[in-house]
């Protein structure tokens, strides 16, 4: 799961960010770890940072190490929780451009976002969600690309 607000430590640089939780599973050994985060820095576009501090990082940054982080235990499965949500408006972009990277990629994703433009261009099914409920849902291409409800708060890719 990749949370809206970067959970980096900000005591390491970026490429140790990524290799303590595949160590600390047994997954890498860290040769193969450090291997492995800096081709994660390169699928974000940050491999010139890797030994950046998060704190020093912008907020597009420093979600995109989260990202890069999250792939390192290689999920079957990514969840992003409003990804985009705590990053000022021109930052937007570089985020949204890896998540379409991972969507073509084939790794399977469910995203919680209000990016409507996003939802409907890299979808393959989108859920409306409202009142605590999924209350629409249907191919990016059929019936939830267009809601009946506009005002529901969030979409599900």
């Amino acid at each position: 799961m990749c949370f809206r607000t970067s959970i980096c430590s900000r005591t390491s640089p970026c490429w140790k960010n990524l290799i303590e939780a595949p160590i600390a599973h047994g997954h890498l050994n860290r040769q193969d770890a450090i291997k492995q985060a800096l081709e994660l820095l390169d699928v974000v576009g940050l491999r010139d940072k890797a030994d950046s501090w998060p704190r020093h990082l912008s907020g597009g940054q420093q979600q995109r190490i989260a990202i890069a982080r999250a792939l390192a235990l290689r999920p079957r499965v990514m969840l992003f929780d409003e990804p985009t949500s705590a990053l000022d408006p021109e930052l937007v972009g570089e985020v949204l451009d890896v998540i379409k990277k991972l969507a073509r990629s084939g790794t399977t994703l469910v995203v919680v976002t209000h990016e409507i433009g996003f939802a409907r261009e890299v979808a393959d099914q989108v859920g409306v969600y409202g009142g605590g409920k999924i209350v629409e849902q249907g191919s990016q291409r059929g019936g939830a690309q267009t809601p009946a409800a506009p005002t529901h708060p969030s979409i599900l890719i």
